[in-house]
């Protein structure tokens, strides 16, 4: 049994195979044993790009440079900033592949994420059928889009002529090497990696294959990324020094996103919050109505939600501010810093807004957050070019 592999997963570990009827099998994996997706599947004809709005110069370069890099047959990395429209640079790419009648897929880690990008893909491929496909929402597999999780790529084997992988770097894709293998199995054809905060192995990884780095540092609207503010105070003064700051953007009429470390610190943070100011919701991944409260927020029918990183990617609301409660949680790496940082001031009317990092010290992954928006600040003006060709 020591020298079994399996040919789903990977997995060599003689530990977790066991045998039925004389025949081993893989228990690492024996969750991913549903439903194959039809490969005979056809693309509809006619189907095409309709953007209500231009791309600007540097996304519309970036995506043809994305498009030539594949039509040559290379993988592409596209490292674009918080705000960038990493989406969007990826459509020119998936109408030239759905024009030629072949499969294109949009994965990213999170179900949240798969919920949000669904009608605004259909949007812009309004004559396409745009499927989404994730825990609990598996009955129909095939489309002319397909936007799925991570976890349900197992389903489509050498399936996929053009795959899109956003957020390369998202728990719980990002160490997760099952997940890479059903990532790896599902193309058939090229891929494009999307990430605003790729590590030095993504980047490695794809140059080590032939594949090509793009780089985009401006946001489409060409304003800047928000740079947080830290605020240092006692320990046993955060939830006073956290309602003092929340009551101050709520004065403004502002949307405010409270992220927290864990579940028990936002539910304990909530309930402080609460008591002094209406309006307000707690998500995670535990909240059964996190969809509702999330939906309320948009609508703006709730002005404040305690969050935990389940809303650090793939979220756009205009006009929101952002409050990071305990941000030396060692919780909040620099990445996470980062995306969370990049949830202001996305909207073209509203490029501008406030980030708050409130921790009783500050820390390095601090420090690297805030310098690394800096930095990409003085990049913004660099021209759109591959790291290599």
């Amino acid at each position: 049994m020591a020298d079994l592999i399996c040919e789903r997963c990977g997995n060599s570990d003689p530990r977790l195979f066991a045998y039925r009827k004389g025949k081993p099998y893989c228990r690492a994996c024996l969750s991913f044993s549903g439903r194959q997706a039809d490969k005979t599947y056809r693309v509809k004809e006619g189907i095409r790009l309709s953007l209500s709005y231009p791309l600007s110069p540097r996304q519309e370069a970036c995506a043809q440079k994305a498009l030539s890099l594949l039509e040559s047959g290379k993988d592409v990395l596209i490292h674009a900033v918080t705000g960038a429209g990493k989406t969007e640079l990826v459509y020119p790419a998936m109408a030239r592949y759905l024009e030629m009648g072949l499969h294109v897929g949009f994965a990213t880690p999170r179900r949240d994420v798969v919920i949000d990008l669904l009608p605004r893909i259909q949007e812009a491929f309004p004559m396409a059928e745009v499927i989404a496909v994730y825990g609990g929402h598996t009955q129909k597999l095939e489309g002319d889009i397909i936007v799925l999780t991570a976890h349900q790529l197992y389903r489509y084997e050498a399936y996929f002529d053009l795959l899109i992988f956003d957020e390369i770097d998202a728990f719980p894709y990002r160490g997760d090497k099952m997940l890479n293998r059903f990532y790896l199995k599902s193309i058939r054809g090229k891929s494009i990696l999307l990430s605003a905060t790729p590590s030095m192995s993504d980047i490695h990884d794809i140059e080590s294959k032939g594949g090509v780095v793009l780089d985009l540092f401006e946001r489409y609207h060409g304003g800047k990324l928000p740079l947080p503010q830290a605020i240092i105070c006692h320990s046993l003064l955060l939830h006073k020094r956290c309602l003092d700051l929340l009551s101050k953007l709520l004065d403004q009429e502002k949307p405010v996103f409270v992220f927290v470390p864990t579940i028990a610190q936002g539910r304990t943070l909530f309930a402080y919050l609460s008591f002094f100011l209406d309006g307000g919701g707690f998500v995670s991944s535990k909240e059964t109505g996190r969809q509702q409260d999330i939906a309320l927020f948009k609508a703006g029918r709730l002005r404040y939600l305690v969050t935990t990183s389940i809303l650090e990617r793939g979220v756009t609301v205009k006009a929101l501010q952002v409050i990071v409660f305990d941000s030396a949680n060692p919780i909040f790496d620099a990445k996470a810093l980062v995306q969370i940082a990049g949830r202001v001031g996305r909207k073209q009317d509203c490029r501008d807004g406030e980030v708050y990092f409130l921790a009783d010290v500050f820390s390095s992954e601090m420090k690297e957050a805030i310098d690394e928006i800096r930095n990409c600040n003085r990049k913004a003006f660099v021209p759109v070019l591959p790291k290599t060709v």
